[in-house]
């Protein structure tokens, strides 16, 4: 009895991972083994990046919190405990728009943490 192989599942299988790799450079986009790798090296850097994505916003609107808060005489961290304190429910995204885009809403938040 011949073998049987199932070459529709195996070439399906390696044309999606072919066209993943639509636009890279040289063998990486029509090479199976080498576009294979940089296709699993180029997903693991994109879910590596979406947490460092958070990661890098977090600390981006803690820059803006803190450059608003000095401008009326409170650092970051004593502005975050009074905030906390007086039950304020503003998270830190909406804050740093607010030190941003709106800066008498944010000196109003300011003063009434106070």
């Amino acid at each position: 009895m011949p073998r049987s192989v199932n070459h529709v599942a195996s070439r399906a299988r390696r044309k999606k991972m072919l066209k993943m790799a639509k636009g890279y450079f040289g063998r990486r986009k029509n090479v199976w083994t080498v576009a294979k790798n940089a296709v699993e090296k180029a997903l693991g850097y994109s879910y590596i990046g979406r947490k460092q994505k958070k990661r890098n916003f977090r600390a981006l609107w803690i820059q803006r919190i803190n450059a608003g808060a000095r401008q009326h005489g409170l650092s970051y961290s004593a502005f975050m405990g009074k905030i906390h304190t007086s039950g304020v429910e503003l998270n830190r995204k909406v804050l740093a728009d607010l030190a941003m885009n709106h800066p008498e809403a944010f000196k109003a938040i300011v003063e009434k943490v106070k």
